[in-house]
């Protein structure tokens, strides 16, 4: 009596690994910039958080000069900024990815900027 072999052969092993290895060169650039775009998000997203403080600072003082900018914001994120009598602007800048972006309201806007969007070369 002949036992049946059992078991995977040599070329068997080596197509699938060859498929794997296919499957992470397509996945794996797609899941490289993830890390980035979730920075920006933060930053993005502790800049807009600002805007209603501005406003309610505004609302009281019916000035942006008292507007003070926390220094901290997300886990990695330092602000700093501050405040005119007629618009205020801040810089999120993230330690050790280099992604900083900038917000501006009313005087304090640079031309071509939207007020009250975060703008920067690297905040896209």
């Amino acid at each position: 009596m002949s036992h049946p072999r059992k078991g995977f052969t040599l070329i068997e092993l080596l197509i699938v690994v060859v498929i794997i290895g296919i499957l992470a060169a397509i996945a794996i650039p797609k899941f490289a910039d993830t890390k980035r775009k979730a920075i920006v998000t933060a930053v993005k997203s502790d800049l807009k958080n600002l805007i209603p403080s501005a406003e309610a600072s505004f609302s009281d003082n019916n000035t942006y000069a008292n507007f003070t900018i926390p220094t901290n914001g997300s886990t990695g994120v330092t602000m700093a900024g501050g405040g005119t009598a007629t618009g205020w602007n801040a810089t999120a800048t993230h330690s050790g990815s280099g992604v900083a972006c900038s917000i501006a309201v009313g005087a304090s806007v640079p031309s071509g900027v939207v007020e009250g969007v975060p703008y920067g070369d690297n905040c896209r």
